[in-house]
């Protein structure tokens, strides 16, 4: 089945020094598994699990520099 079957979105997870981290997936937990695959403990450490927004792609200029 194609991965075009589920759809997914973009997550802007709060870390703790005030940047957002971006990641995406079917949904929040999904998304924080991928970064597993991506991230470092530490780094991973970093991000606050519970606060996210969900964001679309035209959005994403809005937080450009959120980003850490």
């Amino acid at each position: 089945m194609s991965s075009f079957s589920n759809p997914h979105h973009m997550y802007l997870f709060a870390l703790r020094n005030g940047k957002r981290k971006l990641a995406y997936g079917e949904s929040p937990d999904d998304a924080l598994n991928i970064l597993r695959i991506r991230l470092s403990d530490v780094e991973m450490a970093e991000i606050v699990q519970d606060d996210y927004i969900k964001i679309n792609q035209r959005e994403l200029q809005k937080y450009v520099r959120e980003l850490g």
